[in-house]
């Protein structure tokens, strides 16, 4: 009916034919293809975010970090490593009140476990931290921080045998004459 009424309008919605227009890229230089551009990432990435979590309960802390590790594949983010540090324990007394009787002793363990995280995307982060922080256990403290070499040095279990070996070097190098002349 449409047809009839308009005979105009059936013209002007027959599909053209596509045109076909070829351009030629002029930003590219001698040493650098066009085609690099688009292997860029879209958004600004954070190079490598270390999260961090601490509590006193292990079991519960390595179920939360097993949690992370399993957001942050879901959310295609690159989990670099996933380590534990040694735990550090602290000896708490409760005195009697205005004495120095001890009423109790106390001993805490806490435990540290750390999530390394490459390069994220700047809008993939905010999701991530929410979700973190909405499971986030009772007792336990969620860290997320920038990965520097400190991150790493605190690692590493020292050496007992080999710290001593030094400071014997360290001794007996300190312990030699000098020469007269």
């Amino acid at each position: 009916m449409l047809r009839r009424l308009l005979p105009s309008a059936r013209v002007a919605l027959q599909v053209s034919k596509p045109v076909v227009i070829a351009t030629r890229c002029n930003t590219y230089s001698v040493y650098e293809p066009d085609y690099l551009e688009s292997l860029k990432p879209k958004f600004p990435q954070y190079e490598s975010l270390n999260v961090q979590i601490k509590g006193y309960d292990y079991p519960l802390l390595e179920s939360y970090q097993r949690f992370l590790h399993g957001v942050a594949e879901y959310l295609d983010l690159d989990v670099s490593d996933c380590y534990a540090l040694p735990p550090q324990h602290t000896q708490v007394q409760r005195l009697r009140p205005n004495s120095t009787v001890i009423e109790s002793e106390y001993k805490l363990t806490t435990y540290e476990r750390s999530l390394l995280l490459s390069n994220v995307d700047a809008p993939v982060y905010p999701q991530f931290l929410r979700i973190a922080q909405a499971a986030l256990p009772e007792g336990v403290h969620l860290t997320v921080a920038e990965h520097t070499d400190e991150h790493d040095e605190r690692r590493y279990v020292p050496d007992k045998d080999l710290l001593d070996l030094k400071a014997e070097l360290e001794r007996m190098a300190g312990a030699t004459p000098t020469k007269k002349k």
